[in-house]
């Protein structure tokens, strides 16, 4: 194996978007550096499932169900 080819790992700590902390060792920053983090799975929407609605544009979802009707879901 190479040597000083490979980023130091160190401890920091990383702060939630709720204000809960905890320590992991990461490359980020330099010992005892703080990450705060503005996105996280508190928060985004790929964890929560969101509250997005569906904006029909051009009717684009109806052309859509009008096509896919044939496969058997119900509405």
């Amino acid at each position: 194996m190479k040597s000083d080819i490979h980023p130091e790992y160190h401890t920091i700590t990383v702060i939630m978007t709720d204000g809960t902390e905890f320590q992991t060792r990461s490359t980020y920053g330099k010992e005892g550096d703080t990450l705060r983090l503005d996105v996280d799975p508190l928060v985004h929407p790929a964890w929560t499932g969101g509250n997005q609605r569906l904006i029909d544009t051009g009717g684009q979802i109806a052309r859509f169900n009008k096509k896919f009707q044939a496969f058997g879901l119900k509405r």
